[in-house]
């Protein structure tokens, strides 16, 4: 448990690191916050009373102090625009949660079943079928792929729709919308888990350990229960867990491709404005989700590793 202590708060420790970073990164950037949000037609006057009422006339690592300090108690602050950035998350944060959801559902289903399929027949057909389509699966970006699925199932056979409409909830307004968007997202994650899924347990089944245990008569469903998932649990849980930021990142490339409601309108704005808070919060957001998921597969990890020296 203090291990798991320790590790956590190096991880936050890296977030603020990050989030800092980002701010760093937005203030670099050409043009002024002040004249994005007012227009090109704003005066000079109107501008320095804009910077003035946004805080952008102090030193950057006060703002930053001041909103992390917020941001510890759960209040990201307001957009250059005025907007509570508090809702807009609670606005596009579910839908993205949604997308990246379904799409690491997908991901973890498919690839347990083809990467274990892949280790208990390492040759013939499936081999030939598995090894080079996993590796292309896992090479070609999310935008492609996105790209070649809106050609291929909307534009030439019309089964799916490439635009998202919302309903009034803020989710698309019929399941068939998401259908796209995930499986942009989760081909190329699969590709790569399955690999790694074959790998492991490729690897446990090599161990001294389960050998003994074919030996000993047991069952194929014991011996893969007990002596050659919990050696291969750890690999495959941390890349699961690697793949949820990966998902979060990827969605909102996705997003933009799909008109889909989340979080990646919403950033691509918050960049267009230099609206420092908002690109934060979104990062942020984002963080504490990659690092729970981390923290279950530390969890996950330390439980399989019990009892072993």
């Amino acid at each position: 448990m203090i291990a798991l202590a320790r590790l956590l708060i190096r991880r936050i420790a890296l977030l603020i690191a990050l989030l800092a970073t980002v701010f760093v990164a937005i203030d670099l950037l050409p043009g002024n916050t002040a004249r994005a949000v007012l227009g090109r037609e704003a005066t000079p006057d109107r501008i320095a009373a804009k910077e003035r009422e946004l805080g952008l006339d102090r030193p950057l690592p006060i703002r930053f102090t001041e909103w992390i300090s917020g941001v510890a108690t759960g209040d990201f602050g307001r957009t250059a625009r005025g907007r509570s950035i508090n809702e807009l998350l609670v606005d596009k944060f579910p839908p993205t949660l949604l997308l990246g959801g379904l799409a690491l559902a997908l991901t973890v289903a498919v690839s347990l079943l083809l990467g274990t399929w892949w280790a208990a027949q390492p040759t013939g057909t499936l081999r030939r079928v598995l090894q080079p389509a996993s590796t292309v699966a896992a090479a070609v970006p999310e935008f492609v792929v996105a790209t070649l699925l809106i050609m291929v199932f909307s534009l030439a056979l019309g089964w799916l729709p490439a635009v998202t409409m919302t309903g009034r909830s803020g989710l698309p307004s019929s399941p068939a919308m998401l259908i796209l968007p995930v499986l942009a997202l989760a081909i190329p994650q699969t590709g790569w888990n399955t690999r790694v899924v074959r790998a492991a347990l490729l690897d446990a089944t090599s161990a001294p350990h389960v050998e003994s245990a074919v030996l000993d008569g047991l069952s194929t469903r014991i011996v893969l229960l007990r002596h050659v998932l919990p050696f291969a649990l750890p690999t495959i849980v941390a890349s699961f867990a690697t793949t949820v930021g990966v998902l979060l990142g990827g969605s909102l490339v996705v997003e933009t491709i799909f008109n889909y409601p989340g979080l990646g309108a919403l950033l691509a704005g918050s960049v267009a404005d230099r609206d420092t808070s908002l690109v934060a919060a979104v990062v942020a957001l984002s963080g504490v989700a990659i690092m729970a998921m981390l923290a279950v597969a530390d969890s996950i990890r330390a439980w399989s590793l019990r009892g072993r020296g």
